[in-house]
């Protein structure tokens, strides 16, 4: 049963299932290349870079895409929650991962396998102190979060003294990093807001250095931040969904790392007043033909894409959705296209891009990424 279980955990493979019978998400290995040189050229030769994983590395397959920027040179990875760096140590991953929200359940299994936490309130920093105690470690690198108005998670202004005094007198931690999160750097119309974000991470972290008597690294740049202000790079950088190719500069035309494909399952020539799907909502007209796909909204793949307002890409043409979106599977109407069984549906990728899927949903790249489910196979095509 453990061998069936493990087997299913990897993506539903089995040794009598095809790489070809699957709906994929395919990662461009050059295109992932392509990224990252240039969030890479924006920076200074001495910025370290950090990629961040979460949410299965925002639906692209954590394993696959920490094990792509350990390759590539990446400094730090980070993690949403333990569980997921835990994953990315059982797999092999060596970088120094940080753990964005991790709570006090888990410090454990951080320190057991070298992870580091982002530590956002004394309570966290006491609690994580006491089990540093019990293994009789010292100097741990911890990451200290700063709430310069995200108002998230983080120390506030009127907290710093106490945080300096307490990391004054325990020894078991060391401050690797000093940080904090923008919340509009990709908006010009804001940019007084994060402007005074900038001047108050400035002033909050020469406060705790000037207290602790020595300099952590600082970071507080996410993507958009990269591309709009580089002069605030300080010592690192938090690179994400601009790895994945979501730029935050008009005009900047990134590669699309993930495509998501599947195989056409059934192609039907439907008579006129035929309906499609549930509900009944889709119709067809004089020589309606349809072909059904092996994706839908347990993929991913949102009901509001159904009804004609997406159209996925097969054999060179756009087709649009017919019907409601199914759990499963979703109808797609291929009238007056040569479709076969067995050919390639492209559902986002180069054509249609993610972020056009994103403008019909009114929604944002990031969601529909991250919704892809593990049963999709990642597939790293070189």
């Amino acid at each position: 049963m453990s061998a069936v279980i493990a087997k299913f955990a990897g993506y539903l493979k089995t040794d009598m299932m095809r790489e070809d019978d699957f709906s994929r998400l395919e990662l461009d290995l050059k295109g992932c290349r392509r990224n990252y040189r240039y969030f890479r050229s924006l920076l200074e030769p001495t910025t370290k870079l950090l990629v961040l994983v979460k949410a299965n590395a925002y639906g692209h397959g954590a394993v696959e895409f920490a094990a792509m920027m350990q390759r590539q040179g990446a400094d730090y990875l980070a993690v949403a929650y333990p569980v997921e760096g835990l994953e990315l140590r059982e797999n092999g991953i060596s970088l120094p991962i940080i753990v964005l929200t991790a709570g006090t359940d888990f410090f454990p299994e951080i320190i057991r396998t070298r992870m580091e936490p982002s530590i956002p309130n004394l309570e966290a920093l006491e609690a994580f102190c006491g089990h540093l105690r019990d293994t009789g470690l010292t100097d741990y690198p911890v990451h200290i979060k700063l709430d310069t108005g995200m108002h998230r998670l983080g120390f506030m202004t009127s907290e710093i003294p106490a945080l300096v005094e307490f990391l004054k007198k325990h020894p078991e931690v060391k401050v690797r990093s000093m940080f904090s999160h923008l919340c509009v750097a990709e908006d010009p119309e804001q940019d007084a807001f994060t402007q005074a974000q900038f001047d108050l991470f400035g002033q909050n972290t020469q406060t705790i250095i000037d207290g602790i008597g020595y300099q952590p690294m600082r970071h507080i740049l996410n993507s958009a931040g990269i591309e709009r202000f580089p002069q605030y790079q300080y010592d690192m950088v938090r690179l994400g969904i601009g790895i994945y190719g979501i730029s935050a500069l008009p005009g900047v035309q990134l590669a699309p790392v993930a495509s998501l494909k599947c195989k056409v399952l059934q192609v039907k020539r439907l008579r006129e007043g035929d309906t499609v799907g549930y509900g009944r909502w889709g119709k067809a007209g004089v020589g309606t033909v349809i072909a059904t796909i092996p994706v839908g909204y347990a993929d991913g793949i949102d009901r509001h894409l159904g009804r004609g307002r997406a159209s996925f890409s097969v054999n060179g043409h756009r087709v649009p959705t017919i019907g409601n979106i199914c759990m499963d599977m979703c109808m797609l109407d291929v009238t007056g296209v040569d479709v076969k069984v067995g050919d390639t549906v492209t559902v986002f990728g180069t054509d249609p891009t993610v972020s056009e899927l994103a403008d019909i949903l009114g929604t944002i790249p990031y969601e529909i990424l991250a919704s892809i489910p593990r049963r999709i196979e990642r597939i790293v095509v070189r």
